[in-house]
């Protein structure tokens, strides 16, 4: 088992905590990194690009002009690509561009994040973080005596207060344990948990 240090938010140490290896001590594999963040940014384009193919354009019912005698070239339909306000050829269609990944996979893969972050010595445990109202300020005081600048906050339940008052400090995510995700934690430098969703995330991870 693995012992990491417990801080308050003076960064004064209050307690240890003994991490499953299974999950803070994982392989570090760069292969799974890379197929996980591809599934997560595929899932968040909208595929929402549309234009209008000749079958889609309104009116072109009736032939423009007879077939021969006219000497002009012979047209079937106002719908044709080739005609002004025609259908567009081989134009984008709506698409769903999201990637399917194996349950295992990722959760191997949120794993070796956490595991990656305590290697590196960016993961900080805070027993809470208590605020008694919207304090930006005071969550930079926090931040600054930890010396962190850009860090995901993973809570374990509804902070109002905490959510509302980081959201707009540049570097700095608050996030509920149950949409921890990899690429969220491979965006930040550091990454902060608070001493109650240690064990939910383990509960979550260890099968």
């Amino acid at each position: 088992m693995t012992t990491l240090a417990v801080y308050d938010i003076g960064n004064q140490k209050v307690s240890d905590i003994e991490l499953d290896d299974r999950i803070f001590d994982a392989k570090i594999n760069p292969t799974v990194f890379h197929d996980v963040v591809r599934m997560d940014l595929a899932s968040q384009r909208k595929g929402t690009a549309s234009t209008k193919n000749r079958a889609l354009v309104r009116g072109g019912g009736a032939k423009p002009w007879r077939q021969k005698g006219t000497g002009r070239a012979r047209a079937g339909t106002r719908r044709s690509p080739l005609w002004r306000g025609g259908g567009t050829i081989f134009g984008p269609m709506p698409k769903d561009y999201s990637i399917s990944l194996p349950k295992k996979v990722k959760r191997a893969a949120l794993r070796a994040a956490l595991s990656l972050k305590r290697v590196e010595g960016k993961l900080i445990l805070l027993k809470d973080f208590p605020l008694e109202g919207f304090k930006t300020r005071q969550v930079l005081e926090v931040l600054k005596r930890f010396q962190i600048e850009d860090a995901l906050i993973v809570i374990d339940a509804r902070h109002l207060y905490l959510e509302r008052s980081a959201r707009n400090i540049p570097g700095i995510e608050v996030l509920r344990h149950e949409g921890l995700n990899v690429y969220d934690i491979l965006n930040h430098e550091h990454l902060i948990l608070l001493h109650p969703t240690v064990e939910k995330i383990e509960g979550a991870l260890a099968s």
